[in-house]
């Protein structure tokens, strides 16, 4: 697979380059806020050349050069690998502060790393804008006023880029990804480091400070032949806990991840046990209908020998109850113990989460459940004439019956248990739907 042409979109913090990101790709995956501060990891997203073809454009965090705090640093080192790989970089400054110290030290930075630059001068719409717009050509790059939030200037920003950009190659399509992982758990259960464990690489912003990931954060791997889409996202903390705006906007990103995702992979932290919170995180996926791996890291936190595990298993397997079959996996992005197993497992689920059943096999099983225990329906028994799948992602099962009443939910469960008896589904959600028919148009 040809690798794409890459922007790479850098600055200080709050000067709108979530929003530049946003508008060139069309989409809403940077998390977008007024506090400085609230990208931390990088983001890619593909984006249509006017020339034809497709572009990776990666946001990055506000990049601060002197700080030496936490994130600020951990913020620095994503930027700089970002520029690194990037065939044009996007320098975003406020236009309507003008030149600021922290500008002319970012371009600094920039200018010594050697990419080709075009700078954007964004927020052009504001009427003191305009005031302290000549004084940033100083910095020796084309200069091109844009507006992030009303889309102005794109035309003239992708004109310039394009004048850098490797020749566009219509033929070449953008990335997609066949199987999409989205990483969920509670904050500060090592999601991001797994990640990097699982890439061999500081992909992500870690921390031991809860709350690090804030964005939903897009990574495209091959494996094995397959395209993966593994996203990571923000922990998920109880309602009552999130308080701040960029943490609510980080919670939604993170559902919004799991919707557009295949399965999830619910991260447990083996130190803390199996919680309500990680319950009430299963029962997400499950309401949005995707499969499920569970995988306890820090497992180099347990005792020696097989017992802690074969008990914290049994523990996942309870409180997760409404998960059929899930996978467990114990694992340590810390040790690498276990990490290998992860994608081998996503892709197995992925591949029943796409599964078919025969008709006929279907019919087979599920005739032979409901006249083993017949549902409860009154004096006259309630017959099954058919059964048929209708879709995948998740399996999608069309029951024709002659009961007047909805099936209850634990008698589905016992249809649902017959289907995983008799084939691999396990991690992968069933959904039936109900129909009525008279015996005699039966």
């Amino acid at each position: 697979m040809t690798p794409l042409p890459t922007i790479a979109i850098v600055g200080r913090p709050n000067v709108g380059k979530s929003s530049l990101f946003n508008r060139l790709t069309g989409s809403r995956k940077a998390l977008t806020h007024d506090l400085p501060g609230v990208t931390r990891d990088r983001v890619a997203g593909e984006a249509a050349r006017p020339a034809g073809g497709y572009v990776v454009v990666v946001d990055t965090g506000g990049f601060e050069p002197e700080s030496e705090e936490l994130f600020p640093s951990l913020v620095r080192r994503q930027a700089l690998k970002a520029i690194a790989e990037a065939d044009v970089v996007v320098l975003v400054v406020d236009g309507s502060t003008g030149l600021l110290p922290q500008d002319l030290e970012v371009a600094g930075v920039v200018r010594r790393l050697g990419a080709p630059v075009v700078l954007a001068v964004n927020k052009a719409d504001r009427r003191d804008a305009s005031l302290g717009a000549g004084e940033f050509a100083a910095l020796g790059f084309p200069v091109v006023p844009v507006s992030a939030e009303h889309g102005l200037g794109l035309g003239d920003l992708w004109e310039e880029l394009e004048r850098r950009l490797p020749p566009s190659s219509p033929e070449v399509e953008p990335r997609k990804a066949e199987l999409a992982v989205a990483v969920v758990g509670r904050p500060n259960v090592g999601k991001s480091s797994l990640l990097n464990a699982i890439l061999r690489e500081d992909r992500f912003v870690v921390s031991q400070v809860p709350g690090t990931t804030r964005d939903a954060v897009d990574t495209v791997v091959q494996v094995a032949g397959r395209v993966l889409r593994l996203v990571d996202t923000a922990g998920i903390r109880r309602r009552g806990r999130t308080d701040r705006g960029p943490e609510v906007l980080s919670v939604v990103m993170a559902r919004k991840a799991m919707e557009r995702a295949h399965i999830c992979l619910l991260v447990l932290d083996a130190g803390e046990g199996v919680t309500a919170q990680d319950a009430h995180i299963a029962g997400l996926a499950l309401e949005h209908g995707r499969a499920a791996v569970v995988a306890i890291n820090k497992a180099d936190l347990l005792p020696a020998g097989a017992a802690a595990r074969r008990d914290l298993a049994r523990r996942a397997v309870e409180a997760l109850h409404f998960l059929k079959g899930t996978k467990v996996l114990f694992v340590s992005a810390l040790t690498g113990v276990g990490v290998g197993r992860i994608l081998p497992e996503v892709m197995a689920v992925g591949e029943a989460f796409h599964s078919r059943i025969g008709t006929g096999e279907l019919n087979r099983v599920l005739r032979a459940a409901w006249e083993a225990h017949p549902p409860p329906q009154g004096r006259k028994p309630a017959k099954l004439y058919y059964a048929a799948q209708v879709s995948t992602a998740p399996p999608t099962i069309v029951l024709m019956t002659s009961t007047e009443r909805p099936l209850h939910f634990s008698y589905l469960r016992q249809l649902e248990n017959a289907l995983r008896q008799a084939f691999p589904l396990a991690g992968v959600p069933i959904r039936f739907i109900m129909r009525r028919r008279s015996g005699r148009s039966a």
